[in-house]
């Protein structure tokens, strides 16, 4: 099996694993989709966050007012009596003025701590130091643990218009957020291998030939933004390390050569009374305890 650590820019992302006879197309297409699902887990942890922080997000027409505002303007969120979490709610004022403030409990907080967690866990960067793969399946894992937690805590369900619902949903709207700038489509999606974009409608096996044990890295980026940097010879941790190692060694150098300025003088062709001694033949004279 051919495995490919798939990167984005210089950030690793995962490992994936395949064989040469795969299409490009499909490969691309199942690349892209674990790619956006990993974003998707992290976008729905953040907003998870303040869900357990401050409770569920309030109506738009209410959302960034005062309470003074909304009196005022005779506004009520009808969702907030009908969506309180299990076990009763612990006001928290959202700051910000996007969420309604009624928290869960703590015990109901930690199992959400715990599921962001382990979700984070399942399609972290560190998989690909642990040599471990990525699939879609692992992505589908993750995203059914934290749906099965707000579930818990929320069984009446979220708002139809809070982020986490929406994208349990796939109806999130990430029109004019930086999500928006990640997430890749297959219209304008594209693998870089060695410095050649792999063209869909071929094989893998038309770049690496086929070889079933080949490792490569190979890089996702929007189409139309030209080659991606070429990978450096040595990782940034290993070039931190040399630099280190070879700053000791200088400094190790400098030291070993301050202490050696003076040791000349111990040497017998430096000592002045030499030749005077040889002459009154006390050369090897050893000199005992007085």
């Amino acid at each position: 099996m051919v495995k490919l650590h798939i990167k984005h820019g210089d950030e690793s992302h995962f490992l994936y694993e395949t064989t040469t006879d795969m299409p490009m197309d499909a490969l691309l297409e199942d690349v892209v989709a674990i790619y956006n699902g990993r974003l998707k887990v992290h976008r729905i942890c953040g907003e998870m966050e303040q869900l357990e922080k401050h409770g569920i997000t309030l109506p738009p027409n209410m959302q960034g007012l005062t309470d003074e505002q909304v009196e005022d303007l005779k506004l009520k969120d009808e969702w907030e009596e009908k969506c309180i979490p299990q076990g009763g709610a612990k006001f928290n004022k959202d700051t910000i003025g996007c969420r309604n403030g009624h928290a869960p409990n703590d015990k109901m907080k930690e199992m959400l701590k715990k599921t962001m967690q382990e979700a984070k866990d399942l399609i972290s960067k560190k998989k690909v130091e642990a040599n471990a793969l990525v699939t879609q399946a692992t992505v589908k894992e993750a995203l059914d643990m934290l749906r099965g937690a707000v579930m818990i805590v929320y069984p009446m369900g979220l708002p139809p218009h809070d982020p986490i619902r929406n994208e349990f949903e796939n109806t999130e709207d990430l029109s004019g957020k930086q999500a928006s700038l990640e997430v890749l489509d297959m219209s304008n999606a594209s693998l870089w291998w060695a410095g050649k974009e792999m063209q869909r409608g071929k094989k893998l096996a038309d770049y690496l030939g086929k070889n079933e044990k080949t490792k490569i890295v190979a890089k996702l980026q929007k189409r139309g933004m030209g080659a991606p940097a070429r990978e450096a010879p040595i990782s940034a941790e290993d070039q931190k390390t040399m630099m280190a190692y070879y700053y000791n060694k200088q400094e190790e150098w400098k030291r070993m050569e301050k202490e050696s300025e003076d040791s000349y003088l111990d040497s017998p062709w430096a000592d002045g009374n030499q030749l005077k001694r040889q002459f009154q033949g006390m050369k090897d004279v050893k000199w005992g305890p007085r």
